[in-house]
């Protein structure tokens, strides 16, 4: 049994690899590539964003740019005006009429509804409602 393993073990490792992908002729560099920005073709708008522009490349459009906070790692607030007001300064945190931060704000009619203890039994239980 061993013996046949180890004339297939042989056989394997003399045999020339094959790989099962055939491409379609040789591999070429392009001789120029267009890098141009484009937008994405499944952009909403079909356009770029309007201040891209303004920024010769996209590290200098990264500098500006905002994604929950400032994307910049070194910010300097006597330069770039962030942290240099207080909170207070910035108004009122309270929503808007008719707008709510939290369900429990919200009038009763919306709020979420207690479980019953037939529903927490059913829930502890596993089994479905009946």
């Amino acid at each position: 049994m061993f013996a046949a393993t180890r004339v297939l073990r042989q056989a394997a490792a003399h045999a020339e690899r094959v790989p099962s992908i055939k491409f379609l002729g040789r591999r070429t560099v392009p001789a120029s590539v267009d890098h141009t920005p484009k937008p994405h073709p499944a952009s909403p708008t079909h356009s770029l964003p309007a201040n891209w522009g303004s920024s010769p490349t996209f590290s200098a459009y990264r500098q500006h740019a905002q994604q929950h906070g400032p994307l910049r790692k070194t910010i300097r607030p006597e330069v770039d005006g962030i942290g240099g007001s207080p909170g207070a300064a910035l108004g009122s945190v309270k929503p808007p009429q008719g707008l709510y931060f939290d369900r429990n704000e919200l009038p009763a009619r919306f709020r979420r509804q207690p479980l019953t203890e037939a529903e927490i039994e059913a829930i502890e239980s596993g089994c479905g409602f009946a």
